[in-house]
């Protein structure tokens, strides 16, 4: 068996115990709503994280993006296989992870997720997929292009939806009145008075 072939065989094996892990813990295989989408363009629907695609599958692109830089900084002797599998375990492991109670809790306290419930199994792994996507083209292109498309990937769900990586890790992670009431609708002009006191 093949370089190549070993890792197929590890990013399946991989896939198929994250679903079956998300499945055990109770995640629905597919939208309660009984139905598979495409995208839903509504970033606060009580469809977002249960179809394939939504606003955030663009910040698992970014991920993919992230995780090849980080990877080739820190382990560019590695073959490439190898760093694939290292982030694809630790997209699988984020998924796992964004499921439990706790982070669902978390996020429906304060981050714009207000209504969050978690994601279907279908959502988990499509995100899963947008990471190898961004992966695979961080691969291919250039630093430049790569730096481009990470930061269009952030400033465009920021005006859109008022919401993208960056601003879901900040609000986990620390979470700011001021940046929620923005979220919420508040206008920009008080958010930038909030951060100047």
């Amino acid at each position: 068996m093949n370089r190549t072939t070993r890792t197929a065989v590890a990013a399946l094996l991989i896939l198929a115990a994250t679903a079956a892990l998300l499945f055990l813990m109770g995640r629905p295989p597919i939208c309660t709503c009984g139905k598979i989408g495409l995208w839903v363009a509504q970033a606060n629907s009580s469809r977002t994280s249960q179809m394939l695609s939504d606003w955030y599958s663009l910040s698992h692109v970014v991920h993919g993006f992230l995780f090849f830089a980080i990877l080739w900084l820190a382990f560019r002797k590695w073959p490439l296989e190898r760093r694939f599998l290292v982030a694809l375990a630790i997209e699988a492991a984020w998924e796992v992870v964004e499921n439990t109670p706790m982070v669902i809790n978390r996020y429906r306290e304060e981050t714009a997720a207000l209504g969050y419930t978690g994601d279907s199994v279908i959502n988990s792994m499509s995100d899963i997929a947008m990471m190898v996507l961004g992966f695979s083209l961080a691969r291919r292109l250039s630093v430049r292009w790569s730096i481009a498309i990470v930061l269009a990937l952030e400033l465009i769900p920021l005006f859109v939806i008022r919401d993208n990586l960056t601003l879901n890790v900040w609000m986990l992670l620390a979470p700011n009145d001021a940046i929620k009431a923005w979220q919420s609708g508040g206008s920009a002009s008080a958010l930038f008075s909030a951060f100047a006191h």
